[in-house]
């Protein structure tokens, strides 16, 4: 019986061993666990069509000693519609045991109603747990005061008249409304700067008007400038006494061009009434002279005296007549 318990414990020893060996007891041994603590959401811009949060989440690996590589999903989900806005993922790297991360992650939403977040946590492809979030009422979210849902997306320039060194330029300004509810109607001021000197060569007020939800409009403004000067033509919207919104263009009436070896540049002539257009007859308007003015006067008062001559001769016939 001796031996045979010799050899039964020997056969244990290995199966033991090679057990180890496999590393299925190591595996076991060295399971990670994870929890998502907390989740904290702020509110990082607020316009009057969508809402920029800031989504933080606190993983915790509380027990593991395997250094895996993580990431952490996050998905939004509309509470009206049930259906997936968002989703975004970021790699986390590896944890210690103990240790947590703080995770931020930003997301822009429609400012409609609610959405349910929902954060998961990966270690390599396997899901290790979750966490969850609501928030309600961003339609209710009052707007940034510079957000006024407008956007310049692009000024084109035609010139109109060229006249005594002197250049009318029409700007066909873009203006989108992006919000969901029509615009207001602001006040708008174009300005024509010179881009060397930097001095202000002509400024006209105008008013952007009511424009529609989600859609583009073009002002047109027309400005005069000096011939053969570069400029920078900026567009400021002001909601009454603050400037809400910016845009720029230029117009190069005297470009520098640079010369093929690189070494140096030379301004390019541009005759400015090349571009002039046909349609333009409305501008620069020209004063009647006195003598046309005689002349269409002149066939009105006779035309009214012959008149006045048949009429007379009419009754006096009519009283001859009589007697």
């Amino acid at each position: 019986m001796g031996k045979l318990d010799l050899k039964f414990f020997l056969v244990i020893f290995l199966l033991v061993g090679s057990i180890l060996g496999s590393g299925c007891l190591r595996d076991f041994e060295t399971e990670s666990y994870y929890n998502i603590e907390d989740m904290d959401i702020s509110a990082v811009s607020i316009g009057t069509a969508f809402v920029e949060l800031n989504v933080t989440t606190y993983v915790e690996k509380y027990q593991g000693d395997a250094e895996k590589n993580t990431s952490l999903l996050l998905k939004v989900y509309s509470r009206e519609s049930g259906l997936l806005e968002v989703q975004k993922e970021v790699e986390l790297g590896t944890f210690e045991a103990g240790e947590t991360k703080a995770v931020s992650q930003t997301v822009s939403l429609p400012k409609t109603g609610g959405y349910e977040l929902r954060t998961v946590l990966f270690e390599e492809k396997t899901q290790k747990c979750n966490g969850n979030i609501k928030i309600y009422n961003l339609d209710n979210l009052p707007s940034d005061l510079q957000d006024i849902g407008l956007e310049i997306p692009e000024i084109d320039f035609q010139v109109k008249k060229v006249e005594d060194g002197k250049v009318l330029i029409e700007s066909d300004i873009y203006l989108t409304n992006e919000a969901q509810t029509p615009s207001q109607n602001f006040q708008m001021l174009v300005k024509a700067r010179e881009m060397d000197a930097g001095l202000l060569a002509d400024k006209v007020w105008t008013w952007t008007g009511i424009i529609g939800s989600q859609s583009t409009i073009i002002k047109s403004v027309n400005i005069t400038v000096p011939d053969q000067y570069n400029y920078a033509v900026e567009v400021l919207i002001w909601n009454n006494n603050t400037i809400v919104k910016r845009g720029e263009d230029y117009i190069q009436l005297s470009p520098k061009v640079q010369i093929k070896d690189g070494s140096k540049t030379t301004t390019k002539t541009i005759e400015t009434s090349d571009f002039e257009s046909n349609d333009d007859d409305e501008y620069f308007p020209k004063e009647e002279s006195a003598s046309a003015e005689s002349v269409s006067a002149t066939p009105g008062f006779s035309l009214f005296l012959s008149v006045f001559l048949l009429s007379a001769a009419g009754i006096f016939i009519s009283r001859r007549r009589l007697r």
